[in-house]
């Protein structure tokens, strides 16, 4: 059986822990926009690390757990060193 990267199994597991109908009650308890689940979902747009823990404030579930989940294989997530660095004018 292979582990393949899907967030809709993510999503489905949500659906069944929260008890909840369908994906536009699961935005209003994340508090999200429903076509932002529909869009990760249907692979358009990746599942971002604040939505990744605006889940995990929801659900409870550990971010390992919501990896799991959504059959994420990488051991460890590398930050890319353009992520909040400061262009070399802008440093104090």
């Amino acid at each position: 059986m292979t582990n393949k990267y899907d967030p809709n199994k993510l999503f489905n597991a949500l659906l069944d822990r929260l008890r909840l109908k369908n994906d536009a009650a699961l935005s209003r308890v994340l508090e999200v926009a429903p076509p932002l689940i529909s869009k990760v979902r249907h692979a358009k747009l990746p599942l971002s690390s604040s939505f990744l823990i605006r889940i995990h404030e929801v659900s409870g579930l550990n971010i390992k757990e919501l990896r799991d989940l959504m059959g994420e294989r990488r051991a460890k997530l590398r930050i890319s060193n353009a992520v909040g660095s400061q262009r070399s004018g802008d440093r104090r």
